[in-house]
């Protein structure tokens, strides 16, 4: 990633808060609302909500 967040483990290539998978302004995410994001950003945390609810 390009940005600095407390939440990162660069480590683990992970969202620390989340415990999963880090994709900046996902729900949840300390940056969600704050920042804008790509069309392919969007389309991923789109597909990583569905798989989650689907999981659920």
């Amino acid at each position: 990633m390009t940005f600095h967040c407390k939440n990162y483990d660069i480590n683990a290539d992970a969202c620390k808060k989340l415990k999963g998978e880090c994709l900046p302004g996902r729900r949840g995410c300390v940056l969600e609302g704050r920042v804008a994001i790509s069309e392919e950003l969007a389309e991923k945390i789109r597909l990583l909500e569905e798989k989650l609810r689907n999981r659920g």
